[in-house]
């Protein structure tokens, strides 16, 4: 008994986990979001640069960051700052994931664009999994950063 209780806590906790959106491309923003929405999680925003991705920052848990933003190749630092500065589990969604192969710190890891709804979905799992200290299979198209905690 004591192990179910334990088990839908820590799927409460799965289900509360909110994820900010850092894309400049409304429309793959837009599906991005969503994709979380339909998994029953809440977006925490859409941001499309640095300053707007830092302001929102806060109401976050998992972000999905892109490399080439509004205010151009911002992507990485801003992965580090939101991973440091405020805790939030990242990953990259780019098409160049050659200019983050050397990892970012904190960061989780990187995907490559295009990505399909049901890898968003296995990401957002996995990332949410890790965040409430449950274990998860790391998704296939992924690749994690070295020195990230598996």
């Amino acid at each position: 008994m004591a192990t179910n209780v334990v088990r839908r806590w820590q799927r409460d906790d799965l289900m509360k986990q909110r994820v900010l959106i850092v894309e400049d491309e409304f429309l793959i923003a837009l599906d991005l979001g969503a994709t979380v929405e339909g998994m029953g999680m809440q977006v925490a925003g859409l941001a499309s640069d640095r300053e707007q991705a830092l302001r929102l920052a806060p109401l976050a848990d998992i972000a999905f960051v892109d490399v080439n933003l509004a205010d151009g190749p911002t992507g990485p630092e801003i992965g580090r700052r939101l991973a440091q500065e405020h805790g939030i589990a990242v990953v990259f969604m780019t098409g160049n994931p050659e200019v983050v192969a050397d990892g970012v710190k904190g960061a989780v890891g990187v995907v490559q664009k295009p990505v399909m709804p049901s890898v968003v979905q296995q990401l957002v799992n996995y990332l949410a999994a890790r965040r409430v200290g449950m274990f998860a299979v790391v998704p296939s198209q992924m690749t994690v950063f070295a020195g990230s905690r598996g």
